[in-house]
């Protein structure tokens, strides 16, 4: 008789933050000082989003360097040398370079000579590379896969802002951190009451790809510097409406009331009134979900790293745990993933 397929096992996790902190009165104070004909008044920010702060790396700090910081925390955590890993995958809505792949700038500092590539899918990039590692692992193809998130979100944060309008298309950019996250996933038996990615489900509307938008860099914008491309932009009421038709698009998933039974249950956050209305449609449990955008900000693909690690950090979780992973990105898509710590 055939083995079992074994199951991708979540070894290790890390999350990086880096130490520069902007208060939203900075950001407000910068706002004002560009020369913009609009400048928000005083607690404005604070008011709308929830959000204290957001993180901001270094001058000539990289999403592949960020990357690589929480990476090396990984590998240091479960004893596995980068000569061990099988498959590296970079996942995160940010780059270093249009090309080459970033996965290769992140091996290179590495030293990693395995298999490597890119996933890209905004803020669900990194819940897309675990569904892509646990098939690898599932065919037996790969045994240990490192997923590297680096994230310079705050680069599309818009500074000049013509009216007050144009400052509610351009919010979300004021809520984005710069973060590093990294996953380390190996196989293991699948068993009946072993740890490893019990299930996952996805789902979307790419007919509201127009939701949440940095269009500058493609094709349609290629070298434009107008800040209604270079910086995050909402499209109008699509992205209000994806979140308010996300009960309907995940209920139908079984996951969903596994997910509610979990010890942790992480989703990603944008504002603080985004997550409590995303808590309440999905009838979430208030005592098992953690706000971190409150004091961290929107770490966009780093997000549900961020908040398992906190979770792990104040004892909320441990091995043995089933934990439950929401993702929500522009495109429009949604996630869902199960995992046994």
């Amino acid at each position: 008789m055939e083995p079992d397929a074994p199951r991708a096992r979540l070894t290790a996790i890390a999350a990086h933050l880096p130490s520069g902190y902007r208060t939203m009165e900075e950001t407000r104070a910068r706002i004002a000082a560009s020369g913009g004909a609009y400048a928000p008044p005083p607690g404005l920010l604070e008011d709308l989003t929830g959000v204290r702060g957001v993180h901001v790396r270094g001058e000539g700090v990289q999403a592949s360097d960020l990357a690589v910081t929480a990476a090396e925390q990984v590998l240091a955590q479960s004893g596995i040398g980068i000569g061990e890993v099988d498959l590296l995958l970079f996942a995160a809505t940010c780059q270093d370079l249009v090309e080459p792949a970033t996965a290769h700038i992140v091996a290179a500092k590495l030293g990693a000579t395995c298999p490597v590539f890119d996933i890209k899918n905004a803020c669900n990039s990194v819940l897309n590379a675990m569904e892509t590692a646990n098939a690898f692992i599932a065919t037996g193809r790969y045994r240990t896969v490192l997923i590297a998130c680096g994230e310079t979100a705050t680069e599309v944060t818009r500074w000049r802002v013509p009216d007050h309008d144009a400052l509610l298309r351009a919010m979300p950019g004021y809520t984005v951190s710069d973060a590093g996250a990294a996953l380390l996933l190996t196989a293991t038996p699948a068993e009946a009451d072993g740890p490893g990615l019990l299930a996952m489900a996805f789902g979307g509307d790419s007919s509201a790809w127009q939701a949440c938008t940095v269009a500058g860099g493609g094709s349609m914008h290629t070298r434009s510097v107008d800040d209604e491309h270079t910086t995050l932009r909402l499209g109008g009421n699509l992205l209000r409406n994806e979140l308010d038709a996300l009960p309907f698009i995940l209920e139908p998933h079984p996951e969903m009331a596994a997910i509610r039974a979990s010890a942790f249950i992480a989703f990603h956050q944008i504002s603080m009134p985004q997550f409590h209305d995303t808590r309440d449609k999905l009838r979430l449990p208030a005592d098992r979900c953690l706000a971190t955008v409150a004091e961290h900000g929107n770490c966009a693909a780093a997000s549900l790293p961020l908040q398992l690690v906190r979770a792990q950090q104040s004892d909320r979780i441990e091995r043995g745990d089933t934990v439950g992973l929401i993702g929500l990105a522009s495109g429009t898509s949604f996630g869902l993933a199960l995992i046994r710590l």
